[in-house]
């Protein structure tokens, strides 16, 4: 019953964050302003590949194939194209926890599924508000605290707790469906990237098929996480994937929303692809919770095309934004 009656953690994050938005402003600077984006060149890149069909993979899993993939690997990357873009930024990591936060106390905006059930949606200054039993029980329920929590005094439990979100700040957003992406790049006076941009962005003009180079490296990358609530890392953990415009977490980490449709490119092959059209939207990059597929170098690869029905809301599906540069 404590629980019930405690007013919704978002509220006084609200106002917590009003309050200190109105702090004193802070002197001009003539220093370069980081907008936390990177700059990528117009002119030409490839798009997909030409890359033969590994029969086998795609057929149900048994012993001599555990891989069982669903579908062909390739054939919707086919064929290998040249696109030119004009010149744009696309956000160097993916959109944090924190930055939706400041969005949708901005907009009124629903918060992802997964906050009210691993406490995130609380803020720090509501819960030294509560009272032991209430943080006791949102700490063994919702932040599920090891430790013996019981015993645990209350200055204890909120400095535990504050330090799980600390961390969580910078974990990517996820659990959103492409609309709800859509509306925070808009708010952010950006957009989301073309599924051309994100490719470009991700490979670069040489056509790499990683971010880093041709070179498949497991080590380069997060291909799996422990945690099964969060199976992904905070953004830029892992230095050594990046692009060769200086933007981080494309080949792993959480896959990502992009603008477009699922479709074939042009002058593709014939296809029996059952969801080409205006049905699913494009997801790109690899995923840290890829299951037993962690460590397979084609689930990482800046190629790689999927997709979603838009309002999927997935635990290790996010997004990163553009902008125009004019």
């Amino acid at each position: 019953m404590i629980i019930k009656q405690i007013v919704s953690g978002l509220v006084c994050l609200a106002l917590t964050s009003g309050l200190a938005q109105a702090g004193g402003k802070k002197s001009p600077s003539k220093k370069t302003v980081d907008d936390g984006m990177v700059l990528v060149p117009a002119g030409e890149f490839k798009m997909g590949s030409d890359r033969e069909e590994n029969e086998a993979w795609y057929r149900d899993a048994n012993a001599l194939n555990p891989f069982g993939f669903n579908d062909r690997l390739y054939v919707d990357e086919r064929p290998a194209h040249k696109v030119t873009l004009p010149a744009y930024k696309i956000d160097k990591y993916e959109v944090t926890n924190a930055q939706y936060r400041d969005f949708l106390i901005a907009t009124g905006h629903g918060v992802p599924y997964t906050w009210p059930r691993n406490g995130y949606n609380y803020s720090d200054q509501q819960l030294a508000t509560w009272p032991l039993e209430a943080l006791q029980d949102v700490a063994t329920n919702r932040f599920r605290l090891d430790m013996d929590v019981p015993n645990m005094s209350k200055k204890d439990l909120l400095l535990e707790m504050i330090k799980v979100n600390k961390k969580r700040d910078r974990m990517p957003v996820t659990s959103v469906n492409w609309s709800d992406a859509n509306d925070y790049c808009n708010w952010a006076k950006k957009r989301l990237p073309s599924e051309a941009e994100w490719e470009k962005a991700a490979r670069g003009t040489e056509g790499f098929e990683y971010p880093w180079g041709n070179a498949w490296d497991a080590k380069k990358v997060n291909t799996m996480s422990e945690d099964p609530d969060a199976p992904y890392s905070e953004v830029g953990s892992f230095p050594s994937d990046v692009s060769p415009y200086g933007a981080f977490d494309m080949a792993a980490n959480v896959s990502e929303w992009v603008a477009d449709w699922y479709k074939a490119y042009p002058n593709a092959p014939a296809s029996d692809i059952k969801f080409f059209g205006e049905k699913q939207r494009v997801v790109r990059g690899g995923v840290t919770s890829s299951g037993h597929y962690d460590s397979l170098s084609v689930v990482f690869r800046a190629a790689k095309r999927t997709h979603l029905l838009p309002n999927s809301a997935l635990i290790d599906l996010g997004f990163r934004c553009v902008k125009d540069v004019k």
